[in-house]
C-alpha cells in the first residue's frame, strides 16, 4: 500500500530523500493534532502524509518551509529600518528633510595619539606620612 503511495508522490517531490523528510514532518504534525486533509481509511500517519502529498492537498513547498522553520535554532527577525530621529539641542523645533544628514569626523591613529599627548596629567596629591 505505501509503495504505491510513494510512486504517486515522486512526480510531486522529485527527490526521494526530500519526500521522506517532508512526509515524516507531516506525519509528526498529524500525530501532534494537525487536521488531515484526506480520508484516513484506517491508515497510519506516515501513509496519510504520503497520500496528502500525492493528492496535493498539502503543498510540498509549504511543508519544506515549515520543516526548515521547525529545525531553526535562531529565527531571524526582520527589524524595521531605524527611523530618522531629530537631533537634540538644535535651536529649531522642526526638522526638515535636508537637516537629517549627520556627518561624522574620522580621526586617524596619529591624530588620536597627538591629542592624548597634549592632555595634562592629573595633579598628584602629596601623600601624608603617618
Amino acid at each position: 500500500m505505501a509503495r504505491v503511495t510513494v510512486e504517486d508522490c515522486i512526480d510531486k517531490v522529485e527527490n526521494r530523500f526530500d519526500l521522506v523528510l517532508l512526509a515524516s514532518h507531516r506525519a509528526r504534525m498529524v500525530s501532534s493534532g494537525a487536521p488531515i486533509t484526506v480520508e484516513r481509511d484506517n491508515d497510519k500517519n506516515p501513509v496519510v502524509a504520503l497520500r496528502e502529498i500525492a493528492d496535493l492537498t498539502v503543498s510540498p513547498d509549504d511543508l519544506r518551509e515549515e520543516l526548515v522553520h521547525s529545525l531553526q535554532k535562531y529565527v531571524e527577525v526582520d527589524e524595521p529600518e531605524p527611523s530618522t530621529v531629530p537631533l537634540i539641542g538644535t535651536p529649531s523645533s522642526t526638522v526638515d528633510a535636508d537637516d537629517t544628514e549627520v556627518t561624522v569626523d574620522r580621526m586617524t591613529e596619529e591624530e588620536l595619539l597627538k591629542g592624548l599627548e597634549g592632555l595634562a596629567p592629573p595633579e598628584e596629591q602629596p601623600e601624608e606620612d603617618e
